[in-house]
């Protein structure tokens, strides 16, 4: 399977889209889908295979737009996709 870091940003059907939404189907598809199965930023990174810093910008905009949560749990920055990003997700299949 090859990691979003190698995978061009073609969508389905042959449409393209942004990163940040290419990005919010890798979390999706990785689990990161309710605040208990939550991901750290670093765990995120090695999941995609982006520098953190490219990952954190991703976030952002995905925060943004209430497609992804950050809870902090026992101190520690933790994100997950929204009901509004799994439904983004999910209506990009149909």
């Amino acid at each position: 399977m090859k990691r979003l870091a190698e995978c061009d940003t073609m969508g389905f059907r042959g449409f393209s889209f942004p990163d940040e939404l290419y990005f919010l189907c890798m979390l999706h598809n990785i689990g990161a889908t309710s605040s208990d199965r939550s991901l750290t930023l670093e765990e995120i990174s090695r999941w995609t295979a982006l520098e953190p810093e490219k990952a954190r910008s991703n976030l952002r905009k995905l925060i943004d737009g209430n497609y992804v949560q950050m809870n902090t749990i026992n101190g520690v920055e933790r994100y997950s996709t929204t009901v509004d990003g799994i439904r983004k997700v999910l209506s990009m299949y149909s």
